[in-house]
């Protein structure tokens, strides 16, 4: 979606659902980065060192796909409080290794006790610094024809349903 004032680019996406878990519950399922995989649709998964919950300046590697398309990354976390928010940026890319330093993007999700469980917010921040311009253009190659926030805006949707699927029939 873009402005008309300057025609600039949306750089945050944001969506919530509320699930009937406690918040830690919801909290620890995206803690486990490895987990992301059952829930995205363009995340594979994670590797990283240690299992768990995710701590502040753990990195990780994600493994990702769309459509034919496959690529990793290499992420940071940048927030890990417990019932309450994870966080990590997106700062490196390849096609079988994450070797290209770049600004991508930062993933932040919060976690709020609601009544009938806790509302889940996960959001997308463009980190990209490139002109608006450039970014459409390679935005609609890469997506096929959509702009990110509006790709990623379906894919949050997505997340947040199948997240809710899964944790309320555990």
């Amino acid at each position: 979606m873009w402005h008309r004032e300057g025609m600039q680019r949306q750089r945050t996406v944001s969506d919530s659902v509320t699930i009937a878990v406690a918040p830690m519950a919801a909290w620890a399922a995206v803690a486990d980065v490895t987990q992301m995989g059952r829930w995205s649709p363009e995340n594979t998964g994670a590797t990283r060192p240690s299992s768990g919950p995710v701590a502040v300046g753990d990195s990780f590697v994600g493994s990702n796909r769309r459509g034919r398309a496959t690529w990793v990354t290499e992420c940071t976390v940048t927030a890990a409080d417990p019932g309450e928010r994870v966080a990590f940026r997106v700062h490196r890319i390849g096609a079988r290794k994450p070797r290209v330093p770049a600004r991508i993007a930062t993933w932040d999700y919060r976690f709020e006790a609601v009544e009938g469980g806790t509302k889940v917010t996960e959001t997308w921040i463009d980190d990209r610094r490139w002109p608006d311009r450039v970014a459409s253009v390679v935005d609609k190659v890469l997506t096929g024809g959509q702009l990110f926030a509006d790709h990623q805006r379906r894919n949050i949707r997505r997340t947040l349903d199948r997240l809710k699927a899964e944790l309320e029939q555990s």
